[in-house]
């Protein structure tokens, strides 16, 4: 059985003092949790600070983004050696802000990728399409592309270490959310893409998370479809009480 894993990501919200006060409250919250693998992924300044407090318990550090260079004049990045240094265990990388916003393209996500595998680091790789692609059919051209884009050139063994997010880019931060049937469909076409590519042992050892306005009163649901092992929680995650009735509803299954 795929191990569930909710991961915070706390996009650019929270001063350094406030990240250090909800990763205490977070570790608090989440101490006997047993089932569920707990990550939170504080904006860059905040990471340090945040690594320090959840030391030695069972919360994970991510970090938002990376630049797929070692070091360079890459103004207002960071290259995976400064995360690695901190004890980032997770990298989130092609979220639909950074498509959208700031021209990630599928071939950037792929060199990200593989600079994360190399570092011994694991990828939390987000996908999703738009409402217009969604309604003009192209749904599953979107995704199959993204997905075989994400892996281009990366072996069976690493991207077995990978964790894909399915996040329709309509529900994010709207408050909209897919059905748990819209939802489920869509994650196990994916996990056909990753059948064809690298075979079914490695497709159903993936985990793939929902990501688009999963909150406590609706994750229960979502979290009991075959092919949803978890969720990248966005708003949700910026308040240990809700962020904490999430990974209870993983805890539950």
């Amino acid at each position: 059985m795929r191990q569930y894993i909710i991961a915070g990501n706390w996009k650019m919200n929270k001063t350094v003092s406030e990240s250090v006060e909800l990763a205490k409250a977070i570790v608090e919250a989440v101490k006997d949790v047993k089932k569920t693998e707990v990550v939170i992924a504080p904006t860059y300044l905040a990471a340090a600070k945040v690594a320090d407090v959840i030391k030695g318990t069972n919360v994970k550090l991510a970090i938002q983004d990376i630049h797929w260079k070692d070091q360079g004049a890459f103004t207002g990045k960071v290259s995976v050696d400064m995360v690695k240094e901190i004890g980032a265990e997770y990298i989130i990388i092609g979220h639909s802000e950074q498509r959208q916003y700031f021209h990630e393209t599928d071939e950037t996500v792929n060199l990200k990728v593989k600079k994360t595998l190399a570092a011994g680091i694991k990828p939390i790789i987000c996908i999703g399409e738009t409402l217009d692609e969604r309604n003009g059919g192209k749904l599953e051209s979107v995704l199959s592309t993204q997905v075989k884009g994400a892996f281009k050139d990366v072996s069976a063994e690493d991207a077995a270490k990978c964790v894909l997010a399915y996040e329709p880019v309509w529900a994010i931060g709207t408050g909209v959310v897919a059905t748990d049937e819209q939802a489920q469909d869509t994650q196990a076409f994916v996990r056909s893409v990753v059948k064809e590519i690298y075979g079914e042992a490695v497709a159903e050892g993936m985990r793939i998370q929902y990501g688009g306005s999963m909150k406590p009163g609706n994750a229960a649901g979502l979290l009991a479809q075959k092919d949803i092992d978890g969720g990248l929680i966005g708003g949700a995650a910026l308040k240990a009480d809700t962020f904490k009735g999430i990974i209870d509803a993983a805890e539950a299954r």
